[in-house]
């Protein structure tokens, strides 16, 4: 009797699971036409929260995280264009040294380069260590500047430029890799590249420069390695991996400004934000998002490879180190009101209709306060099957 009556209970809580679930997953289907307004309405909510901090940072030119502090200084360059200012976020020399010396290159910084038009930020690294540029606080402090630098200049997401010299060209060689989706363009100067991994700057156009002579931790032989790696696999696969490697044959760590030629080659360029084909190398410092590929929080992975595309319908995985792989989807990816093909690994392992989700929609526009990357759709790849979010707080259920 009693196994009778816990039955009836488990049975009744299951199909209860099944229709709150079901009832939720329908109530959250939306049309293109419905997404892409709500998307609108999100981004314009979101950002209108954020203001006050954007505000209170941009007028202190400073942006506190923890026991971090990110000070900088900018300068505001010709006149806005119809489509917003770009943005060069210049990185400063020095590193494993005194405050005193590292303040003195900040200062040098300010007036290093000048673009034609644009705002032109110098931050001073929080710290005095040898790695300044590359810490852990500095991806998040550099996404704060870019959402405060959007929302109170004008800033268009998709002319951001990141720029360093000597100690800041080291923290180039990672965070332009590691933040790829951040950047129309980067260009490195002086600076070494460490355990950099090129892959990821597969829609990142990548600029180097560097003294021939300037010998000093192999910089003038580990950029010229780095020139035939890019070399190598924009060959291999055309129409990816632009490049622009200067190394000047008799000129020491200080290039005489030759390196101001890298200003108007990064102008050139607008990102990338929706790519047909992503390569992702999850660095040390590791990432939930890059371009419309995530993990888990709690799977991330350092080292963990990505290669990803999306033609017509169709997503194509070639390759996944990841145990649970999320792929965000809109309406300027792929037709979301037809059917999506997954090929996971050389097999087809979902056809079918991915629904429109307004807490996708809701959750992306709050994370980057980006309009072009907020998407409609996300779901997973686990356990060899397909699967799709409910609500970003929920488990994923796995789509028939």
């Amino acid at each position: 009797m009693h196994y009778k009556i816990k039955s009836a209970v488990s049975l009744l809580l299951f199909f209860g699971f099944v229709l709150v679930t079901s009832l939720t997953y329908a109530q959250s289907a939306l049309s293109k036409s419905a997404a892409e307004a709500m998307a609108q309405s999100e981004l314009k909510q979101q950002s209108a929260l954020y203001k006050p901090k954007a505000e209170l940072e941009w007028e202190n030119k400073s942006i506190a995280l923890g026991a971090h502090t990110l000070k900088f200084a900018y300068r505001k360059l010709g006149e806005k264009p119809k489509d917003g200012y770009s943005m060069y976020i210049s990185m400063h020399g020095g590193g494993n040294t005194s405050p005193a010396t590292n303040d003195q290159q900040w200062k040098n910084q300010i007036n290093l380069y000048t673009p034609a038009e644009g705002i032109y930020v110098a931050p001073r690294a929080p710290t005095n260590t040898w790695n300044l540029w590359h810490e852990a606080h500095i991806d998040t402090l550099f996404d704060r500047l870019i959402k405060d630098a959007v929302i109170m200049e004008g800033v268009n997401p998709n002319k951001i430029y990141l720029l360093g010299y000597s100690a800041g060209g080291d923290g180039t060689f990672q965070l332009a890799p590691r933040m790829a989706d951040y950047w129309a363009a980067s260009a490195m100067m002086a600076g070494h590249p460490g355990d950099a991994a090129a892959m990821n700057l597969r829609n990142l156009p990548f600029a180097i420069y560097v003294g021939g002579v300037d010998k000093a931790y192999n910089r003038n032989k580990l950029a010229g390695e780095w020139g035939l790696k890019l070399d190598s696999l924009e060959k291999s696969d055309p129409g990816s991996f632009q490049h622009d490697v200067h190394v000047y044959p008799d000129l020491p760590h200080w290039m005489n400004r030759k390196d101001t030629v890298a200003i108007p080659w990064l102008a050139s360029f607008k990102r990338n934000a929706l790519p047909a084909k992503v390569t992702w190398h999850q660095d040390d410092m590791n990432r939930t998002r890059f371009y419309w590929l995530g993990v888990p929080a709690a799977e991330m992975k350092t080292g963990a490879e990505v290669i990803a595309s999306i033609s017509e319908n169709t997503v194509l995985i070639e390759k996944n180190d990841n145990t649970t792989l999320l792929i965000y989807l809109n309406d300027q990816m792929l037709n979301l009101d037809k059917k999506v093909k997954v090929i996971y690994l050389g097999k087809t392992i979902f056809n079918g209709k991915v629904k429109r989700d307004q807490a996708i929609i809701k959750e992306t526009a709050a994370e980057r306060l980006d309009k072009d990357l907020i998407f409609y759709s996300r779901i997973a790849i686990k356990e060899g099957k397909v699967w799709q979010d409910i609500h970003p707080a929920s488990t994923f259920i796995t789509i028939p």
